[in-house]
């Protein structure tokens, strides 16, 4: 298909392993994926090493006890929740479902990778618009773009990577305007860091005459990256389409010990709550200081404008600091910076310095 022959692939940020073996670095910090810097549950943990000696059985293809505690956690009905291998399956798996030669997805110009990537594969066409001033989405201007062959809007809402927000009179206008046969996908993974009473939480407006797709993650909040898992709370109906194309045992054994018992890890997100909250504020004090623009951020990141992105990037890889350069997002004068643990921000800001 020349769609997906003309596809780059997904680049994620660079592991350390590698860091590790082309340069020799002995402790790199890795800043670049929106990790959670304090590391899994430790409740998490412990059942996963507790499912261990059943990996020789399939798991639970219905993920019925995590379905039943997702639904209950968000007061819906077991059949609206539908879990996968992180919530990018669910992305690829729209894409498969609805979109088609002749069809297309609208997005933000400056969106999650992910979104360009699986509408191609579909074999679809993407309608990106650009951002308003500010690295804000301009949803007036995404539903002028939806026409009669429109199938799926994505919106990533906290933005990665500008880490902005979608408010609610906004996002109520938006939701007026978009068609019914429209799929809304409310891609929520850093929800959680977001403090702003204006935000609007998208399983507020489910309701069955509207197709919205609300997509989480264990990721990032729940730092369970590793495992990949994810989930999509939807009508019935969509959440059985999804069930008819998904892989089997999309979600492992392991990934499924792991949610039931982080979901009961209150003091794990309170913890990584406070460490972004005085992270982010760290660091965006030291970034004036250091005379660094740098977009205010809704999520565990940080959209910084540094020069020459690439550049930056490289030269911070050789004092063990790994970042995100955003040049593949449009953006070739801003990294990506994670949050880190106290420790690690302050490398970030020396290594800053030196560059």
């Amino acid at each position: 298909m020349p769609t997906v022959a003309a596809l780059r692939p997904y680049e994620p940020g660079k592991p350390i392993e590698e860091l590790q073996r082309e340069l020799g670095i002995g402790d790199p910090v890795k800043l670049a994926s929106n990790e959670n810097p304090l590391g899994p549950s430790p409740k998490a943990v412990a059942a996963m090493r507790a499912a261990l000696g059943e990996v020789n059985r399939y798991p639970d293809g219905a993920c019925w006890a995590v379905c039943q505690k997702i639904a209950a956690r968000h007061g819906v009905a077991p059949d609206r929740i539908f879990m996968a291998g992180g919530s990018v399956e669910v992305l690829n798996l729209l894409a498969f479902l609805f979109i088609r030669p002749g069809l297309n997805a609208v997005f933000s110009e400056h969106s999650f990778a992910i979104y360009a990537l699986a509408t191609a594969a579909a074999g679809g066409q993407s309608k990106t618009v650009p951002m308003q001033d500010g690295f804000y989405f301009d949803l007036d201007a995404m539903a002028n773009a939806i026409d009669a062959n429109t199938r799926i809007v994505f919106l990533d809402n906290p933005t990665n990577p500008a880490g902005t927000i979608v408010k609610r009179a906004a996002w109520e206008r938006f939701l007026a305007r978009v068609p019914e046969h429209v799929v809304i996908v409310a891609d929520e993974a850093y929800f959680e860091f977001v403090r702003d009473g204006d935000y609007p939480d998208s399983l507020e407006y489910h309701d069955p005459r509207r197709m919205i797709v609300t997509m989480r993650t264990f990721s990032k909040i729940f730092g369970l990256a590793g495992v990949r898992v994810g989930y999509a709370v939807a009508r019935p109906d969509l959440v059985q389409l999804l069930h008819k194309v998904r892989q089997p045992f999309n979600v492992t054994s392991l990934a499924q010990a792991a949610v039931l018992a982080g979901l009961d890890d209150d003091a794990h997100v309170r913890a990584t709550l406070e460490n972004n909250a005085a992270g982010i504020e760290y660091l965006e004090g030291e970034f004036k200081r250091l005379g660094l623009a740098y977009v205010p951020s809704h999520a565990n990141f940080i959209l910084t404008e540094v020069g020459d992105g690439q550049a930056v990037f490289d030269r911070l890889l050789k004092l063990g600091v790994i970042v995100r350069p955003m040049g593949a997002y449009g953006w070739p004068h801003h990294v990506r910076i994670s949050v880190g643990l106290p420790a690690e921000n302050r490398k970030l800001v020396a290594a800053l310095e030196n560059v």
